[in-house]
């Protein structure tokens, strides 16, 4: 048993977490359906997975077993996202004359895409797309909430 590898794993998977609750804090903040614990589990359970990839390649692949066996860990990654697609569906309300929650369910994927980044042990790469769906959620707000005071109107409901 790697011990070693589980702990890098279980870091990995706290880092992500902790990245996914700036995302679900935000959402908090905006009164949204998914929040900070959604957020968190979304982003660690991709990570967990991801990481998990990486150790079962190694136990099963170290020693080789034959030449002709491949791994390929994309499928991993493919069904985060799948999964990640049904929770974004849920938070999404349909209304009489709008929609609610597409913010919410993208941001849940990108807490995820987040996680797989952490997984994948692209510690920098990770922290920067935080940064950035941060500034996006939070910043672009503030902007289109201070174009809307100068008279612009929102766009008309369909």
């Amino acid at each position: 048993m790697d011990w070693l590898a589980q702990l890098a794993v279980l870091g990995e998977v706290a880092l992500a977490m902790t990245l996914g609750a700036l995302l679900g804090f935000e959402r908090e903040l905006a009164h949204k359906p998914a929040g900070l614990r959604t957020h968190m589990l979304v982003a660690g359970a991709a990570a967990l997975l991801v990481g998990l990839v990486g150790i079962l390649l190694k136990r099963f692949l170290v020693p080789p077993i034959s030449p002709l066996v491949r791994a390929d860990p994309v499928p991993v990654i493919t069904a985060v996202v799948m999964a990640v697609g049904f929770l974004g569906a849920g938070s999404i309300i349909r209304h009489e004359d709008h929609v609610e929650g597409l913010t919410t369910a993208a941001s849940l994927l990108f807490a995820a895409a987040i996680g797989a980044t952490v997984g994948l042990e692209q510690f920098p790469l990770a922290v920067g797309v935080t940064l950035l769906a941060l500034t996006t959620l939070r910043g672009l707000r503030a902007l289109e909430e201070k174009l809307r005071g100068r008279g612009a109107s929102p766009p008309p409901r369909a």
